[in-house]
């Protein structure tokens, strides 16, 4: 039996205010607090609260059988607290459930695992803290920012306790082999990756509503088909999209909050 396994991220960052020359020494607050208000809610309203709502029908008409993970930045947890905290509400409720899974990353999507183990590290901990405060869970499986990884990595990751990281299946890097395996780090082997399916992930992320793409429209028993087609073993597709997916980048109109719901349907 194949695992589907679908990981959402949420990510907003804080915008800065116009700030002058004449500002300096005279004004020491930078951020546009209008800004991040009016972005947030709107995508929150259009996309997260109602992509929330069809993960909790999925999770109950499925009787706990549909799982996801969702991963989702300490910065942008600090701005739902104060613009949109009923969304936060919503993610308790999917936190209780026990089949939403909560995953690691840095606090602010910051790129110090490029430059600095030690701020890497302060960051991370910082999240698995606010994590653990607002749902309850201690992260097992890390989630870089914009999936970044490299095997020197792996030792120092696995020390933190993470069992596994989630990764780009990048193809250059892959060459013949299929993302569709777990694998481990060459460097730590305790230390398990799961590979994004980019093809099958952007079917949906970028796809789904582009009417010159040869395989629209898109619908849920035809992407359980091409899933279902994948070698026999095979066994673990991963699909990683941004949370925006649905209702942002795909809005409402175009069907994808009733294609979500769909595939668990489907793929039983």
């Amino acid at each position: 039996m194949k695992a589907i396994c679908f990981y959402f991220q949420i990510h907003q960052p804080f915008r800065l205010k116009r700030y002058r020359f004449f500002d300096i020494g005279n004004d020491h607050y930078y951020d546009d607090e209008f800004t991040n208000e009016d972005i947030l809610s709107r995508i929150a309203h259009r996309s997260y609260i109602p992509a929330a709502e069809s993960l909790l029908r999925m999770i109950e008409e499925s009787k706990g059988k549909f799982r996801c993970a969702i991963s989702l930045t300490g910065v942008v947890i600090e701005q739902l607290e104060i613009y949109v905290p009923e969304f936060l509400d919503l993610l308790k409720k999917l936190a209780d459930t026990g089949c939403v899974e909560f995953l690691a990353e840095t606090y602010s999507h910051s790129l110090a695992s490029l430059i600095d183990p030690e701020e890497f590290e302060a960051q991370v901990k910082a999240h698995d803290q606010l994590i653990y405060e607002k749902f309850g869970q201690h992260p097992k499986v890390l989630r870089n920012t914009e999936l970044i990884y490299c095997d020197e990595m792996a030792p120092m990751i696995h020390s933190m306790g993470y069992k596994g990281v989630i990764t780009e299946g990048a193809k250059h890097i892959l060459g013949w082999k299929s993302p569709n395996y777990v694998y481990q780090a060459a460097s730590c082997p305790k230390l398990k990756l799961l590979l994004k399916n980019d093809k099958l992930s952007d079917d949906i992320a970028r796809n789904f509503s582009n009417t010159s793409w040869e395989a629209y429209p898109l619908t849920a028993d035809k992407y359980i088909d091409w899933i279902a087609s994948t070698p026999a073993d095979e066994q673990v597709v991963n699909l990683f999209m941004n949370l925006e997916t649905f209702g942002d980048f795909q809005p409402r109109e175009t069907g994808i909050f009733q294609f979500l719901e769909a595939l668990p349907r489907f793929a039983a």
